[in-house]
């Protein structure tokens, strides 16, 4: 279907459909090695679980220290596609090499030149996607950007699934490394989407009028401590992946969970965006809260496929609300001039204390059980949805 560089796709603004579809390609990349990287720690490389929850969330924490720079340094030079290739294309090729890896080091070095590919890239991407939206839809925008991305996630396990199946013959080390190999494919294909069809809008983001930063605003400020006390119960999605072990059932099998949450995520991302336009962006932040601690709840004292099956759906659904409804909320609270800056402050100080969340996880995992960790991040969460009421709503 075609649309000039300001229509629409599907009823999408162009740039955010093009956008969408980069991110898909890039998540189905990603989340072909995701579901066998807590396998690989563990069974490959040989690692402890304090060790491999602390990697597995040093790896989640470590874009966010670029966020907020990269954020502004698109703001300042007025440029965003640059710094969005730039960040694709770092982190594709930090995919492909941990077909190299043999220690933990080594392993750790490439997932986090990965996120910092991820770093250099989110904010000026949130950024683009909030000035390609339409006023007052940025939930519909940021709703269909995270549904195509975990539509990335729902394919890349599907085709892991098959890749190791095509590999079984193979030593485990073997085959998982040819999968890292394999996806830098769909990464590559990304880049060159970015280059040919993206539109940077970075040039017409407005100069700077008033020298007082909307991050010095109370609201604004508030909501990022309850973003802080939230992420301490997210833990990496490894954790969910190790329960389904704990409970015996295969890395194939895990996989197939894990595809059941991504699914979950990409069919209800793009509805609840739409919904958080209408409804009010700080309810469904608020209700999020609530679903979390529900899914950890459930996670906690999973010991029958039915319970664990609810704990995905709700984690999925957590998630969705999680990744889609705060981006377009602090989008919608930042200055025309600032919009980098301030996303990507929300995403630094979130994956500051991701990180802590993933070792606490793994220490209480270590010490009492994983029923424990999951226990933990309940409590964290009801605490974030109390303190969210304490935020005014939505006016206008």
């Amino acid at each position: 279907m075609k649309a000039g560089k300001e229509g629409k796709i599907l009823g999408i603004s162009r740039n955010v459909f093009i956008l969408g579809l980069v991110s898909f390609l890039n998540d189905m990349s990603s989340e072909m090695i995701n579901p066998i990287v807590p396998s690989y720690l563990i069974d490959v490389l040989g690692i402890g679980k304090l060790l491999s929850g602390s990697v597995m969330g040093a790896v989640e924490s470590m874009s966010s220290l670029f966020k907020v720079l990269f954020g502004y340094l698109s703001d300042r030079f007025k440029k965003r596609k640059t710094f969005v290739f730039a960040g694709y294309a770092l982190s594709t090729a930090a995919k492909g090499a941990l077909a190299l890896t043999h220690s933990w080091w080594d392993f750790l070095t490439l997932r986090a030149l990965d996120r910092v590919g991820k770093g250099i890239r989110t904010a000026p991407r949130d950024a683009l996607i909030a000035e390609s939206s339409e006023k007052g839809k940025s939930g519909k925008s940021f709703g269909f950007h995270r549904m195509m991305d975990t539509l990335g996630a729902v394919t890349g396990p599907l085709v892991v699934i098959g890749l190791i199946k095509i590999l079984e013959n193979l030593p485990k080390s073997t085959a998982y490394r040819y999968v890292f190999l394999l996806s830098a494919l769909p990464g590559g294909i990304a880049l060159l989407t970015i280059v040919l069809l993206v539109e940077d809008k970075g040039a017409k983001v407005k100069r700077r009028i008033q020298g007082i930063s909307k991050l010095r605003d109370r609201k604004l400020q508030m909501f990022l401590i309850i973003v802080a006390v939230g992420a301490l119960g997210r833990y990496s999605y490894a954790f969910t992946l190790w329960k389904a072990e704990e409970l015996g059932y295969s890395v194939l099998q895990g996989m197939a969970f894990y595809a059941l949450f991504n699914l979950i995520y990409a069919l209800s991302a793009y509805p609840i965006g739409v919904y958080s336009d209408k409804l009010g962006k700080k309810k469904l932040i608020t209700a999020g809260f609530g679903v979390a601690a529900l899914a950890s709840l459930f996670f906690a004292y999973a010991r029958d496929v039915i319970t664990l099956m609810t704990a995905f759906l709700l984690y999925g659904l957590y998630i969705a609300i999680e990744d889609t409804v705060p981006r377009a909320y602090m989008a919608d609270l930042a200055g025309e001039h600032e919009k980098g800056t301030v996303i990507g402050a929300y995403h630094t100080v979130y994956g500051l204390f991701v990180f802590p969340a993933s070792v606490i996880a793994g220490w209480l995992w270590r010490s009492y059980s994983l029923t424990h960790s999951f226990l933990f991040a309940t409590l964290v969460n009801i605490i974030a949805l109390v303190m969210m009421t304490f935020i005014p709503e939505e006016t206008g």
